[in-house]
């Protein structure tokens, strides 16, 4: 019996093991692999993204068909962002992300299957929840059956950037996309402040800097020049629009434009993506404010802070906690703020961040054999939304700097990413080395153990022989 407990103790080390090579050693020794890519600190798609696109794909074009199938939109409660915007930025960064890795194959000389032809469905499906009737319920209870002409700035927005990569990868250009292009460039043009709001009664200028952006990346398919247009729209987010940092205001209130929340780290850094297509001098000035409010270096983590340090925000909400739009604020770091920010730094050219921000996002993602993605799996909503962390990497990742701006080089390595090194390889080792000297024990005593009972077993043949003789 007492053998038997042994060995079961011997398989329970071997099993234990096991799951920590799966959930520790091997997620570590992909992370340090895709450190070593020159991509995270220049220009260029990281082997990750593309590795993360590749095992996506499939799950994305399941997921999003499944939910238009069963019109899973209309299930959304009104208010609940996360039921209603996260499904449609999921489609969205999946196509601009397909929409980056095939740029990307181009530019490199079409070496290989292009990233279009084994996700050809999976962008088809991310089209279809976009233009999906039961994904506009939620702004139809809004708006009312003209949401498509009526203010809803960042929904409108979200559809013109989802077709736009959609009209890129494929060359078909949905009459929609010509249709909100034009009506909403006009309806921003036509309003007093240059301001419209996202949800009735909430106005938020940084949605309104992204979509001009967005309006812009949408010329270069459409053929059209709203370049004047852009130029006018500054007077939205400059001047006496800006908040107390010179920054654009994360949310103010119409007729009269006061604010109602200064900038934000997730929403300046979600305007930095796009701001260059729209000035590339002011966003250079905008980028050199958020770096001076809102980046953050500690000893153990580099990146983007969500409320300005000694702001009032941040005394009021707090260095740790979470927010629906900000998500885990960890230290007065912003999770979103930085994910966002990632995409920012590179579009602006600013590598020296976006090392740091890709490096830790890296780390810090958990990556599992299967292809799951632990950290940003576990942020997002299992029930509406569970690829959205994941998609968002593979985007951020990728995005390209803008025409023009200056590389700055990257730096070192943040602090998180070796703790996340040391976490990974360091539990792993420690149960290696318990398991192989518990195991060694086992046998050591197992074979002690055989060879006493053969000492204390009778000479059975001698006795036989004796009795011949």
């Amino acid at each position: 019996m007492k053998t038997l407990a042994k060995w079961g103790e011997g398989a329970v080390w071997i099993g234990l093991s096991g799951l920590v090579a799966w959930f520790f050693f091997l997620p570590g020794v992909q992370v340090v692999r895709d450190l070593d890519d020159p991509a995270l600190s220049g220009p260029g798609v990281p082997e990750h993204a593309r590795d993360m696109h590749r095992e996506l794909t499939p799950r994305f074009e399941r997921w999003a068909r499944e939910r238009v199938d069963r019109a899973r939109g209309e299930e959304a409660a009104l208010l609940d962002v996360i039921a209603t915007e996260w499904p449609l930025f999921t489609a969205v960064f999946y196509l601009m992300s397909t929409e980056q890795l095939q740029d990307d194959w181009e530019a490199r000389g079409r070496e290989g299957e292009a990233p279009l032809a084994g996700s050809r469905g999976a962008v088809d499906a991310a089209r279809d929840l976009l233009l999906d009737p039961s994904h506009h319920s939620w702004v139809a209870r809004h708006w009312g059956e003209g949401y498509l002409h009526e203010e809803n700035v960042f929904f409108r927005s979200l559809l013109i950037a989802g077709l736009t990569s959609h009209a890129r990868l494929t060359g078909e250009v949905h009459p929609l996309l010509r249709d909100q292009v034009e009506t909403l460039a006009a309806d921003l043009d036509a309003a007093p402040l240059g301001l419209l709001h996202d949800y009735p009664g909430e106005c938020y200028p940084i949605d309104v800097l992204a979509a001009v952006g967005i309006l812009r990346r949408a010329d270069a398919v459409l053929g059209t020049d709203h370049s004047a247009f852009a130029a006018r729209s500054l007077r939205a987010f400059t001047g006496e629009r800006a908040d107390a940092l010179g920054l654009v205001p994360y949310r103010v209130s119409l007729p009269d434009g006061e604010i109602v929340q200064p900038a934000r780290g997730v929403g300046t850094s979600w305007t930095l993506v796009f701001a260059p297509h729209l000035d590339a001098e002011e966003a250079e000035r905008w980028y050199a404010l958020h770096e001076r409010h809102f980046w953050q270096e500690r000893v153990w983590a580099s990146g983007f802070r969500e409320f300005a340090d000694g702001g009032e925000l941040a005394r009021g909400y707090g260095e740790w906690t979470w927010e629906v739009d900000a998500g885990p604020i960890v230290g007065g770091f912003g999770t979103a703020a930085s994910a966002f920010g990632l995409g920012a730094a590179r579009a602006n050219g600013r590598f020296d961040h976006a090392y740091a921000l890709s490096t830790e996002m890296v780390a810090t993602s958990w990556p599992l054999p299967d292809g799951t993605h632990l950290f940003p799996r576990g942020i997002s909503s299992a029930a509406d939304a569970p690829l959205l962390g994941e998609v968002a990497i593979t985007y951020f990742l990728g995005v390209p700097p803008a025409p023009g701006v200056t590389h700055v080089p990257a730096g070192s390595l943040p602090g998180l990413v070796w703790l996340s090194l040391a976490i990974y390889f360091g539990l792993s080792g420690l149960v290696f080395g318990l398991a192989f000297w518990r195991l060694r024990s086992i046998a050591k005593r197992g074979l002690d153990l055989g060879g006493a009972q053969r000492a204390q077993r009778p000479d059975t043949d001698g006795y036989a022989q004796q009795q011949a003789g």
